[in-house]
């Protein structure tokens, strides 16, 4: 942090001292994420649809559906690699694909371990965001993320409008631990 201080002269040549502060946020290579839980996979194939108009590339895309053959059909047809399976607690068996993946993965290639609610954190979400998506995923929602710094704003709006719940951009990417 640096400080630096600016003498000005009042009128009546009284002095005032304005101190002005630099503070250094902390720098990340971090990817940002825009979240939002579909009701159910007839909901998410329209949102998702919607994201793909308006021009979001399907490796921008990830889902993470409770495991079902129809889950299986629309991950692949969406994101355009097949699904992986994997139970996580809280959830039991999903499966999932995308570059949200490798990034609730972390380092230590524990996602299965912490759960997906406590993941969140490492993309940027506070530990209760994470608990509502969990809890949505649970009653059958499915969790679709958009990778796009630039174009965050935009994949906030398609979501909401498109039915995607609790919709919001990963804010603070990298900055909260975990």
């Amino acid at each position: 942090m640096e400080e630096s201080q600016d003498t000005c002269l009042k009128p009546a040549g009284i002095k005032n001292t304005v101190r002005s502060v630099e503070v250094m946020m902390p720098q990340t290579d971090a990817e940002r994420f825009t979240v939002g839980v579909f009701k159910d996979l007839a909901a998410a194939e329209v949102g998702l649809a919607a994201l793909k108009r308006q021009g979001f590339a399907a490796d921008a895309l990830s889902v993470i559906a409770r495991e079902d053959a129809q889950a299986g059909g629309l991950i692949e047809n969406t994101v355009g690699t097949c699904a992986t399976a994997l139970a996580l607690p809280g959830l039991g068996a999903v499966l999932a694909a995308g570059p949200l993946m490798a990034a609730l993965e972390g380092e230590g290639h524990d996602l299965s371990h912490v759960g997906l609610a406590t993941a969140m954190k490492r993309v940027g979400f506070q530990l209760h965001d994470g608990q509502v998506f969990q809890k949505l995923t649970e009653r059958g929602g499915v969790l679709v993320a958009v990778r796009s710094e630039s174009r965050a704003a935009d994949a906030l709006s398609t979501l909401h409008c498109y039915g995607g719940g609790n919709a919001a951009i990963g804010a603070w990417t990298g900055r909260l631990p975990l």
